[in-house]
């Protein structure tokens, strides 16, 4: 099986395994509660993508790793990081969830717009090194994990559009 065959069938595979982990465990936990209580959790672990350095860091990727990839997928991940922290700070208050929209729309573009640039750099899998585990471990579980915060923005923002409706009725 080719190099590039292999990395996107990881890709598949750690979505797909991370999507049953998300039915199965991280939803049911987090659908029931309140929106800044089940938004903790996913920015929390969205603090970490300071990790996407490591695109950048001689040694751990190919000295022949496209850098326009390299730069934009570890400027990206260390914004994301950024923002997914403020957002954490802020979250009780209006500011946060307004934050956490911005950090999410943020993140969601970045892990798209890093699937993009490896594409239009021809990254070959090879030149990842020790940072192959990022989009086959860890960029599946960011990405269901935007889509679970988009739904619990959404469906509490929902929730409170009725609400108002109900007081001014």
């Amino acid at each position: 099986m080719s190099p590039q065959i292999c990395f996107f069938v990881s890709i598949a595979f750690g979505v797909i395994a991370w999507g049953i982990v998300t039915a199965r465990y991280i939803w049911p936990t987090l659908r029931l509660r309140q929106q800044a209580e089940a938004l903790q959790p996913l920015l929390i672990l969205h603090s970490f993508r300071f990790v996407g350095l490591a695109f950048l860091v001689p040694g751990v990727v190919s000295p022949d790793l496209p850098p326009a990839f390299a730069r934009s997928a570890a400027y990206g991940d260390i914004i994301a990081a950024t923002l997914a922290l403020l957002s954490l700070v802020l979250l009780p208050r209006g500011a946060g969830v307004v934050l956490t929209w911005l950090f999410n729309l943020w993140g969601t573009a970045d892990l798209l717009n890093a699937f993009y640039q490896a594409n239009h750099a021809g990254l070959k899998p090879g030149q990842l090194s020790a940072a192959y585990f990022i989009p086959t471990f860890i960029v599946p579980l960011l990405l269901i994990t935007h889509a679970i915060a988009y739904r619990i923005l959404v469906q509490h923002q929902d929730k409170s559009a009725v609400q108002e409706s109900q007081h001014t009725a």
